[in-house]
């Protein structure tokens, strides 16, 4: 079943390190930065007997005048040394350029109409639109640009009721994880008075009747910050259209389970809700349904019914054929696996397996004209494969080369299905394929003024430390010079079992015509190659990750891609901390580094939002023994005052209540008290935005070109317009 239009999963960015020694080159600086003045504090903690200083504790306070006073100096600091730049005015206008493109989402279909998002170019944020027929016109039936002056109100997640009546929505303001559903009624254009406030982490989940829908809700808060509390005991409601959200049925709540985490969807026959469980961000959950009985009028008040309770693997619900659940699973399957539970023989020994383990990853499997679709990863490239019921294969999807299929939508009995396909050099396009006649056709694609042949995107694979093979894809000019001279930017994540594959960005076509070489690296700790390369970069297996990406850093020098001077690395959230690990422990690698929303302190994270739920993934503070570890790479515990570190921009934003921006702050003031170079430490603080997700166009406009001419002054890119 595919729920391509909801966002219930915790998706975080973020990884870390320990300290380095020698010099970092980079671009000569004219006269030495004033940076401003951060108070230190006798602030000293002790963990487990060790005594752990944390003198910029009070950069935690976000809310502070002192706080506010400080980020707004660092603000103008950063903004005076950016407007120097020559180049960043003629970056911005050609970046404008390049995003000026339609971006479209895969279309889902609800009751006869065909629902998509679209953005014409230089919206701040993508409308949705619906239309009866593929040839004809689309309606706009929701734009969120007409709900903010400055595009800061985004939508979140959005399904529509199978009967195509009403369009359930999330929003959120200024970038936070906080939401607001609201209803809409789509033959009338006009909002219902449904409001549903303290949404987090939640899909929107329609049961087959159109009156209502399951979704995730925490209390409300009581004291305190609503950016910076913790985020504990979430809970399952079932609201009805038309009714106040205090008049919404609880469906689950463990309150002996604070940590405890739970999703709902329905299955296509509406004949059951599933209710997954799991703790944090860990990927073994529970597994539970209910029987709605009657699919014209669901009793979502029958009992919860226990299908797989023992945590011990990762278990998604695909579809049913009546009482046969098809499951997506890596129990005894590290790469992924497909199974059979019959839910009247739910025992394990009466399980069958449909769709066997394969030497490529099985990232995501639907059911669609009656049969599988299956997307694969090979060595971190999609590959779809088609599968009868019974398991047997059926055909392949022919793609266009290198690239992600990200998303993927249709019905288990129509034989109607729209995918998408994206590439470092190509913006996503999205097709309809006839499941039947194995045909393929296009339903929206996009035309750069950007001349794609002359790049290309090629695959190399390298050694990390321990031996273990690691890839890493190359994107630059054809004929590119290997002789050590030329500007790389090396992007890395490697965390919660999240893949890093191909994706489009036009800020590295700008990169690109500017002479740079783009790297992403396929570090350990994602989910490329399953359940293995994952655990490899997990807890006290972190360190592998930043191997890798040094490795990855040391194989670009010896082929001569590049040089130290000319070397800038990137990374977002658990990418940041993977940024500012690699940064404090070799910084004399890298020329400049952009660390990310990252998560820089690595003994409290776990104290604010849903950090705790981290925890799954890196180990805590509070166990005597991952103290240690984390200790020995947190960023923010491993700089070195005499130092010279890399020209840095650290980048965070005012609202993200997820990675909150004490982690850059702290880092920031201390990476420039330690700094022994001539190379800036600057840091940006954007307002009114988050962790990422829902950021106005304008707003990531500006980003860029402020990126793109860091790097430029302080590699001495000459290259390019």
């Amino acid at each position: 079943m595919s729920r391509c239009c909801s966002s219930g999963a915790l998706a975080l960015l973020a990884a870390a390190g320990v300290a380095g020694s020698v010099a970092a080159q980079s671009a000569p600086s004219s006269a030495p930065i004033e940076y401003p003045d951060a108070r230190r504090v006798e602030q000293v903690d002790d963990y487990h007997g060790v005594k752990v200083s944390d003198p910029y504790r009070w950069l935690e306070d976000t809310d502070a005048p002192e706080t506010k006073r400080w980020v707004e100096e660092e603000n103008a600091l950063t903004s005076s040394y950016l407007a120097s730049i020559p180049e960043r005015d003629a970056i911005r206008s050609r970046l404008t350029t390049l995003w000026n493109y339609p971006k479209y989402g895969v279309p889902v279909k609800r009751g006869g109409l065909y629902v998509f998002a679209e953005n014409s170019g230089l919206q701040n944020q993508a409308v949705l639109y619906a239309q009866r027929k593929l040839g004809e016109k689309p309606v706009a039936i929701l734009d969120p640009n007409t709900l903010s002056p400055d595009g800061t109100v985004a939508l979140s997640a959005w399904d529509v009721s199978e009967n195509g009546r009403y369009l359930a929505y999330a929003l959120s303001s200024s970038g936070s994880d906080w939401q607001e559903i609201h209803v809409r009624d789509i033959r009338s254009g006009k909002d219902l008075p449904d409001v549903l406030r303290w949404v987090k982490f939640s899909d929107i989940a329609w049961t087959k009747d159109g009156r209502g829908f399951f979704y995730s809700r925490y209390a409300a808060p009581t004291s305190g910050n609503a950016m910076l509390d913790v985020n504990k005991n979430q809970k399952l409601y079932y609201h009805r259209v038309g009714r106040p959200q205090s008049e919404d049925e609880l469906i689950w709540d463990r309150p002996d389970q604070p940590d405890w985490l739970v999703s709902a969807q329905v299955s296509d026959d509406g004949r059951y809700a599933l209710l997954s469980l799991s703790k944090g961000t860990d990927t073994r959950n529970q597994l539970y349904f209910i029987d709605l009985d009657n699919p014209g009028k669901p009793k979502v008040g029958n009992p919860i019914v226990t299908l797989l309770d023992a945590f011990d693997a990762s278990y998604t619900f695909i579809d049913n054929w009546g009482p046969v659940f098809f499951i997506h699973t890596d129990l005894a399957a590290p790469r992924g696996r497909v199974i059979a539970i019959d839910i009247n023989q739910p025992r394990r020994r009466d399980w069958r397996t449909v769709i066997p383990e394969d030497r490529d990853v099985l990232r995501s499997v639907s059911l669609i004209g009656g049969q599988f679709v299956a997307n694969y990863l090979h060595d971190a490239s999609s590959q779809v494969r088609f599968f009868a019921l019974t398991g047997q294969p059926v055909g392949r999807l022919d793609l266009p080369g290198l690239g992600t299929v990200e998303r993927v939508s249709g019905k288990p009995d129509e034989p109607e299905m729209f995918y998408d396909f994206v590439s470092f050099l190509q913006p996503r396009a999205v097709y309809r394929y006839d499941v039947k006649a194995r045909a393929t056709t296009p339903f929206r694609a996009a035309r750069l003024d950007f001349d794609a042949s002359q790049y290309e995107t090629t695959q190399a694979f390298f050694t990390s430390k321990d031996g273990t093979r690691v890839p890493m894809f190359i994107t630059a000019k054809k004929g590119v010079r290997l002789d050590g001279t030329n500007p790389v930017l090396m992007y890395g994540y490697g965390g919660f079992d999240i893949p890093v594959t191909p994706s489009f960005s036009a800020s590295r076509l700008v990169w690109l015509e500017r002479g740079g070489i783009y790297v992403v690296v396929t570090l350990r700790g994602g989910g490329e190659y399953g359940k293995a390369w994952h655990e490899a970069g997990m807890f006290e297996r972190k360190q592998n990750v930043f191997d890798d990406f040094i490795g990855a850093a040391e194989y670009l020098i010896e082929k001569r891609y590049t040089s130290p001077a000319k070397l800038a690395i990137q990374g977002g959230s658990n990418g940041g901390l993977l940024v500012g690990a690699v940064t404090t422990q070799r910084p004399e690698l890298f020329g400049a580094a952009l660390p990310v929303v990252g998560v820089m302190d690595m003994l409290r994270f776990q104290k604010f939002t849903i950090g705790w739920a981290w925890t799954a993934e890196y180990g805590s503070s509070d166990d005597s023994t991952q103290f240690q570890y984390l200790l020995r790479y947190s960023p923010l515990h491993n700089i070195h005052p005499g130092t010279r570190y890399p020209a840095t921009m650290v980048e965070t934003s005012d609202h993200d209540d997820r990675v909150v921006p004490g982690h850059s702050f702290k880092f920031a003031a201390a990476l420039q008290a330690a700094q022994a170079g001539p190379a800036p430490v600057l840091i940006r603080v954007e307002t009114k935005a988050g962790h990422g997700a829902g950021k106005p166009t304008s707003k990531m406009i500006d980003l860029a070109a402020d990126e793109i001419a860091f790097l430029v002054k302080n590699l001495g890119v000459n290259g390019g317009a």
